[in-house]
């Protein structure tokens, strides 16, 4: 927590009226409030440079981190961002205060390893996600960043479940009445035909050329019978 990257500078704000509040936002900086473990709510203003750079980082609203207001520091958990519809730019952020007895809900992105070494997916399988997500229920100061589901052994027709994936202690998921599924390793959906070679390309050609020539004869043979009526017709009417 002590790295200056993970630290939040803002200011205590006394604007409340939607003029005021879009005055702030013209200035540069973005209204939001910190709420939680504190005798007060407190109003924020937060320069949006530094808000953009932490809305690129992964997973912003499950990362804990710090915030400075008037040389108080608090750590904080981002627990929501209001985009403006239009423009798609944030217009207000809310900040939790965490304590050591602070429980919160977060949702965890799962991470696949080893896909290429994979047996299942070298045989031609399909990795399924299921879920790209977990919403777990952690103390604070336990919120994994990630969660890992290691592929190097997974052969075709597995089902990875939550249960496969260890997690802190006093981490668990919210789904609690059954063990989940969070991806599977399938069969293919789509056979690939063998691709033609020589023998059976000059074994197609052969048999086009018979077919044809079967044809012909045919063509001639109706021909024939058709020329020796007409002469027979010609010989009875003399």
């Amino acid at each position: 927590m002590s790295d200056q990257n993970n630290i939040i500078e803002a200011k205590v704000r006394d604007t409340k009226k939607k003029s005021e509040l879009n005055k702030l936002r013209s200035d540069g900086f973005v209204p939001g409030i910190l709420y939680g473990d504190i005798e007060k709510n407190i109003s924020l203003s937060i320069k949006k440079t530094t808000l953009d750079h932490f809305l690129k980082t992964t997973n912003f609203k499950s990362k804990v981190v710090k915030i400075t207001v008037e040389g108080k520091e608090f750590e904080v958990l981002p627990r929501d961002v209001e985009f403006d519809n239009l423009s798609n730019q944030p217009i207000h952020v809310d900040f939790q205060k965490l304590s050591a007895n602070t429980k919160v809900i977060v949702w965890i992105p799962v991470k696949f390893l080893n896909e290429e070494t994979c047996p299942g997916l070298k045989m031609g399988g399909v990795l399924n996600i299921v879920r790209r997500k977990i919403e777990l229920d952690c103390p604070a100061d336990k919120i994994p960043s990630e969660l890992v589901v290691d592929l190097a052994e997974k052969e075709i027709g597995e089902t990875i479940r939550i249960s496969a994936i260890k997690l802190p202690e006093g981490v668990v998921p919210t789904i609690k009445d059954r063990d989940f599924t969070i991806a599977t390793v399938a069969a293919p959906t789509v056979v690939k035909e063998p691709e033609p070679t020589a023998e059976t390309e000059a074994a197609s050609t052969t048999e086009g050329g018979d077919e044809a020539k079967t044809d012909d004869t045919k063509t001639d043979g109706t021909d024939k019978a058709s020329n020796d009526k007409e002469k027979k017709e010609s010989a009875d009417k003399k």
